[in-house]
C-alpha cells in the first residue's frame, strides 16, 4: 500500500514528465521521494542500477527517463534512440524485480501504435500494423517496454503499469527546433516572431497532420492516480480525446500569444508529415475513474512564460 511515507524513486526526475511526477508527489504531501541525476548515475549501466536500487528499495518506481525528441532527431539518430532506450527500460524493469521491487509505472509514448492505426486508437491496436518510419526506433523500444512490463506481471507476479501519454508539453520541455516535439519548436518560433518582428512562421509539411496534446501536469497527474489505483488493465492510454491539426494550433497559439498581429503561414513540403492523425481512445483511463483537467489556453500561456523564463 503506497502511503505519503512511501519511498518513491523517480527516474527522469528533470525531465518534462519526471519534473511534473515530482512536482505533484510533493504537491501532495510526499516527502520520502528519491531522484538521481545523469552524472550521479547513468541508467544504461546495468550494475549500477542493480546495485542503486538495492540499496534504495524503493516501494515505487516512476519510469520516466528516455530519450525523446522530434520528427527530425528520431529519424537521423536512430541507433542512439533503441539502445539509450532499451538500456534504461531494461535496466530498470528488471533490476526492479531482482530487488522484490514489485510497483512501477512504465511511461511509454503514443508512437508505439501503427501508423495508419484506426482512430481514436484504442490499446488493443497495438501491434496491429506498420508503425510510422521516422520514429520507428523510438517506438519499438517503447514497446519492447510494454511487453516487458506485461510479461514481468504474467511469469513473476510483479505490478507493473504502462501508460501511454500522447504528445506531451508544459514546463520543462526541449525547445529545440530540430530535436523538439512540434509544439514547443512553435512556441520557439513565435518567441523569434515577436523578438524579431517577423511577418512569417514556416511549418514542416503541410499542415495536415492531426495531433492530440496533453498538458504535463495531466499526466503527472495520472501517474499519481493509477500508482494507488488497483487495475486488471496493464497497458492505459492518456490523453484528452481530441485533436487538431498543425495548422489549427499554429492559428490557436498566434490568436493566444500574438493576438494583434498577422502572421503568414508558410509550408515546407520538403519536410515530412509525420503520421497522418493520431488521437487516443481515453476510455480505458476514464473506466478507472482519471481524466484530465487542464485548460488548454492556460496550459499554452504557461509553458510560453516558462520558455521565455530560460531564454531570459
Amino acid at each position: 500500500m503506497i502511503s505519503l511515507k512511501s519511498k518513491i524513486y523517480v527516474s527522469g526526475h528533470k525531465g518534462l514528465v519526471g519534473s511534473a511526477i515530482v512536482r505533484q508527489l510533493k504537491s501532495r504531501g510526499y516527502k520520502n521521494i528519491i531522484c538521481k541525476t545523469r552524472k550521479e548515475l547513468d541508467l544504461t549501466n546495468q550494475n549500477k542500477v542493480f546495485v542503486f536500487l538495492k540499496k534504495t528499495k524503493p516501494d515505487f518506481i516512476f519510469l520516466a527517463a528516455a530519450k525523446v525528441g522530434g520528427i527530425y532527431s528520431n529519424n537521423k539518430y536512430k541507433a542512439d534512440y533503441i539502445y539509450e532506450n532499451l538500456s534504461i527500460q531494461t535496466n530498470i524493469i528488471h533490476s526492479a524485480y531482482l530487488c522484490g521491487i514489485k510497483n512501477l509505472i512504465f511511461l511509454g509514448s503514443s508512437c508505439v501504435y501503427p501508423r495508419n492505426c484506426k482512430q481514436p486508437i484504442k490499446e488493443k491496436y497495438l501491434l496491429t500494423g506498420k508503425l510510422e518510419k521516422t520514429n520507428d526506433a523510438y517506438a519499438i523500444a517503447k514497446i519492447a517496454g510494454i511487453k516487458m512490463c506485461e510479461s514481468y506481471n504474467l511469469q513473476y507476479n510483479t505490478n507493473y503499469k504502462c501508460l501511454m501519454p500522447t504528445n506531451t508539453f508544459g514546463p520543462n520541455d526541449n525547445y529545440d527546433t530540430f530535436n523538439s516535439h512540434f509544439l514547443p519548436a512553435l512556441l520557439k518560433k513565435i518567441y523569434e516572431i515577436k523578438k524579431y518582428n517577423k511577418s512569417e512562421i514556416k511549418l514542416w509539411g503541410n499542415g495536415l497532420a492531426r495531433r492530440e496534446i496533453v498538458y504535463v501536469d495531466d499526466i503527472a497527474d495520472a501517474c499519481l492516480f493509477f500508482m494507488k489505483k488497483k487495475t486488471v488493465d496493464h497497458l492505459i492510454n492518456i490523453g484528452t480525446g481530441k485533436d487538431y491539426t498543425i495548422k489549427q494550433y499554429v492559428q490557436m497559439l498566434l490568436k493566444i500569444l500574438i493576438p494583434n498581429k498577422k502572421i503568414k503561414i508558410k509550408y515546407d513540403l520538403s519536410k515530412p508529415n509525420g503520421t497522418p492523425k493520431k488521437v487516443l481512445d481515453i476510455g480505458l483511463a476514464k473506466k478507472y475513474g482519471w481524466k484530465p483537467k487542464s485548460n488548454l489556453k492556460k496550459a499554452i500561456e504557461l509553458t510560453y512564460k516558462d520558455f521565455v523564463r530560460k531564454k531570459i
